[in-house]
């Protein structure tokens, strides 16, 4: 895997974008030469070819991302790929044509028409061509996984259902015969690896004194083999770490958790900066935002509720209105449900656009929240997750954001559940907080925010 942005990418993801990119540059590549076959130098150098080529491809790329065209966890029907993959071309048209309503100049000698042809037929084939490249066996890593349990038993079912992973899980410890002794684990992890040539292997042992083979495995380490914690490949993996069997020395001890001034003063200017530029794109809906919740229901147009910041440190938070005014005078704090009675009918389309958000640029601009981290939760919750959760005072360590990576891997939550893989994420962004993953997150959010993924 490669870390890009402080985030693990599988190496076939990235091969994946970059052939893509290819596909589609010489798609309208060559329906460009093909069409002004006398004067093709002259368009391409002189007239922006290549600048229109750029800005296809980024289209090209940016809806197939809005598809999950490039997520396998999303689409792992062939058909609905397929499906899928058909409707790139689709958009593409369309948003060429409005392109060219607008700006002529772009579409001229610009072979749009003939390169859509050639890019349906060549993403097909090319997509075709990746899925039979992936299934072959000496282009995949050899993994035995050296553990018990049912950490170990999920770290198996997780790489063999990951086929944009490029592994094959060829052995693990669950399959020893008898007692789960260290000679017997030593001699199947032995056999396993010279018969199979693994390539890694992930120690998933929980308890492992008595059991972990470590002549064994230095050996292995000796002669190349790859040998990691269990902790760190769910890591790569996921994008989230785990917090059963979490030892406080792993925190202490591992790469991250590391935030210097430098970083911090440059976080505060791009939270500052994000949240300008969102301002000043809304600012058009806010005056018929404030009318239309006085219009739908009785009581005050912003909502504002006590929440818990940087080193546990509470502020009022601010929203627009989207419950009824009394919403919890006889229930008490609790977190909002599907189809909640509490919720007004046009505060349902502010929070399914996260438009009911945009009072909290103003605790951005105070300070009170920076525009990506944590979700910033309620006092009266952090007392009871504390108590039932382990580390998620953690998420003190930086300051709330409207939006984070919790917000953009995984769904709205309102279970204690949901609390806890929430913060498995939150973890993660804490561990490997940088602005290259602040920025990505942004434009993931762009993403869920269009598509309306996880508002609640």
């Amino acid at each position: 895997m490669i870390r890009i942005f402080n985030v693990y990418y599988p190496v076939r993801s990235l091969v994946l974008l970059g052939g893509e990119a290819l596909v589609v540059w010489s798609s309208f590549w060559l329906a460009l030469e093909w069409q002004n076959a006398d004067d093709s130098y002259l368009v391409l150098n002189y007239e922006g070819g290549y600048f229109k080529l750029l800005i296809v491809t980024a289209l090209v790329l940016l809806f197939s991302h809005w598809f999950d065209l490039y997520d396998p966890t999303f689409v792992s029907d062939k058909g609905e790929l397929y499906f899928r993959l058909l409707l790139v071309p689709g958009i593409l048209s369309l948003a060429l044509a409005a392109v060219g309503y607008i700006f002529p100049a772009f579409v001229r000698k610009s072979a749009f028409l003939p390169g859509l042809i050639i890019l349906t037929f060549a993403l097909f084939i090319w997509r075709y061509v990746y899925g039979w490249l992936a299934q072959q066996s000496y282009l995949r890593e050899r993994i035995y996984i050296l553990g018990m349990g049912e950490r170990a038993q999920r770290l198996v079912n997780g790489l063999r259902s990951r086929a944009d992973l490029g592994v094959e899980v060829v052995g693990w410890s669950g399959h020893v015969d008898g007692a789960l002794t260290r000679e017997a684990v030593a001699t199947h992890l032995t056999e396993v690896a010279k018969q199979r040539s693994v390539h890694r292997v992930i120690v998933a042992m929980p308890d492992r004194r008595g059991t972990l083979p470590v002549e064994e495995l230095l050996a292995l380490r000796l002669n190349g083999v790859k040998v990691e914690e269990a902790a760190s490949w769910l890591e790569k993996m996921s994008g989230r770490i785990e917090v059963d069997q979490l030892y406080p020395s792993w925190l202490i001890f591992a790469d991250g958790f590391r935030f210097s001034i430098t970083f911090l003063f440059l976080r505060r200017i791009l939270s500052t900066f994000a949240a300008a530029v969102l301002l000043l794109l809304v600012l058009p809906l806010i005056p018929f935002i404030v009318l239309a919740i006085r219009l739908d229901s009785a009581g005050p147009v912003l909502y504002k509720q006590k929440r818990e910041g940087l080193g546990g440190v509470p502020f009022f938070c601010y929203k627009f209105r989207t419950m009824r005014q009394d919403a919890e005078a006889d229930t008490g704090a609790t977190w909002a449900t599907d189809d909640d009675p509490r919720i007004t009918r046009f505060g349902r389309f502010l929070r399914a656009s996260r438009l009911d958000e945009i009072p909290q640029m103003w605790c951005v601009f105070k300070g009170d929240m920076a525009f990506v981290g944590p979700r910033p939760e309620r006092p009266e919750f952090v007392q009871w997750l504390s108590r039932e959760i382990p580390y998620y005072q953690v998420r003190n360590a930086v300051r709330p954001g409207i939006t984070g990576w919790a917000q953009v891997r995984y769904k709205y939550g309102n279970t204690l559940e949901d609390a806890r893989e929430k913060l498995q994420y939150d973890l993660f962004y804490i561990k490997n907080a940088s602005l290259g993953l602040d920025l990505l997150i942004m434009f993931h959010t762009i993403k869920i925010v269009l598509l309306g993924r996880g508002s609640q």
